[in-house]
Order: structure tokens, then sequence, then C-alpha cells
């Protein structure tokens, strides 16, 4: 098998694409055969093949499944890539940028026209990584909207005092969330309060690192965060799994209740957690929490192998965590975006044209082989993956069916 990918880059400062663009044949998880036509960023019409005209740019998406566009909720764009270098690993600010733009433009590639990257603060670096990747989110406009978690060490106690500042500090020069990792700090709880405290006082979401494995500390984080509005967000809680069932089930019900998003990582942890293994998906939504699935480290030491593609970790959802596949795309895309403040999309007139086309019929089947891709930011084309699969000519003898569009002739 074979792939080519493109990221085309838009003009400079431009932000969307006000140009008609009509999608054409493409199929809808409903079964329906449909053109789209999107302008000025939004879907501007749905209708049955050949209804919308002939006006605007035409992409033919006959074979392909057209879905709304998933986000990724939990990036590491810092660290992003640093397992493919030779040698120490550079954390200078050109470094960062060019890792973190790259790490960002591999996840559109993959249909993630959203993000949202964990960033660390403080220590020797204070605030450059963050600079930096505010930087890439700069030079992604046009492309995929970028946003940062500032991530601090200590909070608590005569050496959090510089992280407390630090952090405010971060929300000043641009960080959208206060995020961290309680569970390194001397006083976990203490360090949660003051993330919350801190985006009281700005206004800011908050996302948190955390195994998930006291639920003491987990059932006090709830009842802190019940009233934090835009919201609160903590992942992966990859030992929840491990807890008595009567206490897993007192936390599902309490982060429930305190409206708290857990996001999971499916295809392998992060450096800010410690233990490996996927938050109880099944258990959690039956009580009412809502589960967003992000991809966590991207080929740096805390799991070299990572892909960051998200139609990855809602096949993993489906494969080993037991949702079905609607709930799983779900967790990568509606609530995904839910969680990091974006609007809802659907395929229907009115909404963002944030989309993904996937080659394929059935939601099931573009999660296992999701090779072909055309990614829709704004409205415009942002990025293509196409794949071709080639067999000798004696498999023709065999008289399989071909990888091919529905309406190809031999």
């Amino acid at each position: 098998m074979s792939s080519d990918s493109q990221q085309p880059r838009p003009p400079e400062g431009a932000t969307t694409d006000t140009t008609a663009l009509l999608l054409c044949g493409a199929r809808l998880v409903d079964g329906r055969t449909v053109d789209v036509r999107l302008s000025g960023g939004r879907i501007e019409a749905v209708g049955t093949p050949g209804s919308l005209g002939a006006h605007g740019t035409r992409v033919d998406l006959t074979g392909y499944l057209l879905l709304p566009a998933p986000a990724e909720p939990h990036a590491h764009a810092d660290t992003a890539l640093s397992e493919d270098v030779a040698g120490p690993v550079s954390y200078a600010a050109d470094d960062v940028q060019r890792r973190a733009t790259e790490a960002a433009l591999l996840q559109l590639g993959h249909g993630a026209t959203a993000l949202r990257a964990h960033v660390r603060i403080g220590d020797v670096q204070g605030l450059a990584a963050l600079e930096a990747v505010l930087q890439a989110r700069r030079s992604l406009r046009g492309l995929a909207d970028l946003t940062t978690v500032a991530v601090p060490r200590l909070l608590t106690g005569v050496a959090g005092a510089d992280g407390l500042a630090m952090l405010r500090d971060a929300v000043k020069m641009g960080a959208s969330v206060v995020g961290g990792r309680p569970d390194l700090d001397p006083d976990p709880a203490g360090y949660a309060e003051a993330v919350l405290e801190v985006a009281a006082e700005h206004g800011c979401p908050v996302d948190l690192h955390t195994d998930g494995d006291d639920p003491a500390r987990l059932a006090r984080l709830a009842a802190m965060a019940g009233g934090l509005r835009p919201g609160v967000a903590i992942g992966p809680c990859g030992a929840l799994g491990r807890l008595p069932a009567d206490a897993r089930t007192r936390v599902a019900d309490r982060l429930a209740a305190a409206g708290v998003t857990v996001t999971c990582l499916p295809q392998g942890g992060c450096a800010g957690t410690e233990v490996r293994g996927v938050a109880p998906v099944r258990l959690l939504r039956s009580a009412g929490v809502r589960i967003a699935a992000g991809s966590g480290a991207l080929r740096d030491v805390a799991n070299p192998v990572g892909r960051g593609d998200p139609l990855e970790a809602a096949y993993l959802l489906v494969s080993q965590g037991g949702l079905r596949p609607a709930e799983a795309y779900g967790a990568v895309s509606e609530v995904a975006r839910e969680a990091m403040g974006l609007p809802p999309v659907r395929v229907e007139a009115g909404f963002p044209a944030e989309l993904l086309a996937v080659r394929g019929e059935r939601l099931a089947g573009v999660l296992s082989l999701a090779y072909s891709r055309i990614v829709v930011h704004r409205g415009r084309v942002v990025a293509r993956t196409s794949a071709v699969r080639e067999y000798c000519d004696s498999a023709a003898a065999l008289e399989l069916p071909r990888q091919a569009r529905p309406d190809a002739r031999p």
C-alpha cells in the first residue's frame, strides 16, 4: 500500500474561504447519499444528488462517508515527535514550535480540525515552551484551531508560589485553559483547589491530568468543580478501572453530578500520568459521565509509537472498550468538541463546515480501515490523504472484490 498526504496552506492572514464548495455524492451515516454546499465557513444546504446546482467548486465524494470532523482534546504539543530526534531533545523555542506545528499538521491530516495542547510551564523552561506553541498556533491559522493548556509542576507550599504566579502569567500570555498534574504535587487537593481558583478568576476551563487511583481525591475534586463554568475535564483516569466496583460506581456518580468530563487515552498514556490503561468507559457512560477520547503522547518518550489518530482512538473504544461505533466516534467528535467549548457540528444546514470524508460506506468500516481521507475546516479542503492498494496479476484469478469506487467498471 502506498499513501500520499497533502496539507495546503491558506493565503497569508486568511481564516475562512468565502467561495462556495459543493461536496457531491457523499454518503451519510443514516445511509442517504447527498450533496452538501458550503459557504462562509458553514454548511449552507444539504440535498439529494444534483439538486443544489453547479455553483461553486466541486469535490466528488462518491464512495466516501461524510462525518462531523473529530477534535483532539488531549495532545502534548511541546513533547510531540521528540522521540524521533537523534541525541538529546532540544526544547529551544524554534524546535518546540517546529515539532508542535508538524504534530498539529499530522493530526489535521487524520481529521482533527481543532486541537487542545497541554504544555508544561515552570522549571528551567519557564514560559518558553508555551510561547513556542502559541507561535505554532498563529502559524496554523486557517488550517486548524489550536488551543493551549498551561500545565504547572507544583502549586502548593513554598515551592508552589512561583508556579502559581507563572500559571497566572501563562493565562495572560494566551493559554486559554488551566491544567496541571495534581497527583505529582505533595498536596494534590491543594493543587486542584489552586487551579480551580485561577480558572474562576479568569473564566477559563480546567483540564487536569490524573490517574484516578484515589476515590476520595476524585470525590473532592468533583465537589469543588461542580459549579465551575465553562467546565472541568480530567483524564486519562487509567487507574479508575482498578478500583473496587463499589468505589468506581460512587466516583462515576459524583463525576456525572458535577458535570466533569473524562478524557480517556485509548492509544496510550502521556507523561502527565504514571498508570497505563483506559478508564472504564462503559461504566462512566452508564452513570451519565461525558466521555471524550484523545491521543495523548505522539511519538515521545511516553509513547514512541503514538499516532495521534482520532479514528484509531474510536476504533480502540469499540474493539477494547465495548462501545458501539457511533458512541466511540462521538467520543472523538461530538463530546470532544463539547469538552473543548466548541460549537456542535452536524451535516445539516447552518452548522459549522468542520467535516471529515473517509472512503467507506459504514461507520464501523471506516473505523477499521480509514485510509483515504479529505478534511474540511471552515468550509475549505485543508488536507487530503489517499491510499491505493495493489496486488500482483495472479490475484485476479481469485475473483475477489477490489478497492474501487462504486461506479467503477472493470
